[in-house]
């Protein structure tokens, strides 16, 4: 299976946006936290400045997005874990709402309540988690609804290789595998789990491996190539599609960023970072798209521009937008 001119191009202009949007969130939660508390002899705090919490960057991972969410259909649904930018971005949710919530604002995707590891967007089929792993049985359930129901849709579980050693995983697997399941697990393989090496902690050399014990179909894509990303989830989407069950897709990703922002990074290889650079996916895409006669220069230079722009004017509707009022604290959400 190969892309269309018109799919590679959205492709282009996705991955593009979610990089501009990594970049420049990874410079922006730092605001209020560094330099000014380190002079003062104070710790990192990590609830100060414009965005409060945890951060989770998937810069280096944009293809996996673009490739999986270039082939859905808007009734069809994303379930993500705690680093889930790129694939909101892909699948359509609005990036000044995202960024709003990001920013603990009135105006985001939950009010302000969710932050950025749980975005929930009913309109666009999009909901992610912070819990390793608790998005994938969610997906199971979308899908045996929509199999339920008869619509054709198709679930997309999107995790680290991480999560692939959680028992949510295996149960999920073994469950949509008797079923049928219209379901596509998406692994993606930064080669850690927060600090972890994947040599440490997992058994086999590709979780595409462990398809096999539930009767799935395995596949493993190498070396973070959007294009052979396209054809490994356009394939398994289709066959979802066609009632013939789910599919487990192995996909290699760089994690350009630390687990958090503020992680120190010390159990990575020195210069890991900018080898892994060396095949940078919106890179190796841009070639592509010049070498075909897709794109020229000028076209490549307003795509940034445009990615920029859009960027900018998320972040300008956040910084704008109130934060809640106190007193509705306990609405919309669980209590007794």
């Amino acid at each position: 299976m190969q892309p269309t001119h018109e799919q590679l191009s959205w492709m282009y202009h996705r991955m593009l946006l979610i990089r501009e949007y990594e970049d420049t969130l990874a410079m922006v939660y730092f605001e209020g936290k560094l330099p000014p508390n380190v002079q003062k002899g104070l710790a990192f705090d990590i609830g100060a400045g414009s965005i409060p919490g945890e951060m989770h960057l998937s810069a280096g991972q944009e293809a996996a997005a673009a490739a999986v969410c270039v082939h859905l259909q808007d009734s069809d649904s994303v379930w993500g874990t705690h680093r889930a930018h790129h694939f909101a971005i892909a699948k359509g949710v609005p990036l000044d709402r995202m960024t709003a919530e990001i920013f603990g604002k009135v105006d985001g995707l939950c009010r302000g309540k969710g932050g950025h590891m749980h975005l929930y967007d009913v309109e666009h089929n999009f909901a992610c988690n912070g819990i390793v792993g608790a998005g994938i049985p969610h997906a199971v359930g979308a899908a045996l609804a929509a199999q339920l129901k008869g619509n054709g849709a198709v679930s997309v579980a999107e995790f680290g290789e991480g999560a692939a050693n959680q028992g949510s995983f295996h149960e999920s697997l073994n469950l949509a595998s008797l079923w049928k399941l219209p379901v596509v697990f998406v692994c993606q393989d930064n080669n850690y789990g927060i600090s972890v090496n994947k040599k440490a902690s997992t058994s086999v050399a590709s979780n595409a491996e462990r398809a096999a014990g539930y009767g799935m179909p395995g596949i493993q894509v190498a070396e973070n190539d959007a294009v052979a990303m396209f054809a490994a989830a356009g394939e398994a989407i289709a066959r979802a599609r066609r009632g013939e069950g789910p599919t487990l897709i192995e996909m290699q990703v760089d994690r350009y960023y630390g687990h958090f922002q503020g992680d120190p990074e010390g159990y990575r290889p020195k210069g890991e970072v900018r080898a892994l650079k060396q095949r940078d996916p919106i890179l190796r895409l841009e070639r592509q798209l010049l070498e075909q006669g897709l794109l020229d220069e000028a076209a490549l230079k307003a795509a940034r521009e445009q990615a920029r722009q859009q960027v900018a004017e998320a972040i300008a509707f956040a910084r704008a937008s109130a934060y809640p009022e106190v007193a509705e604290a306990f609405q919309h959400v669980f209590a007794e």
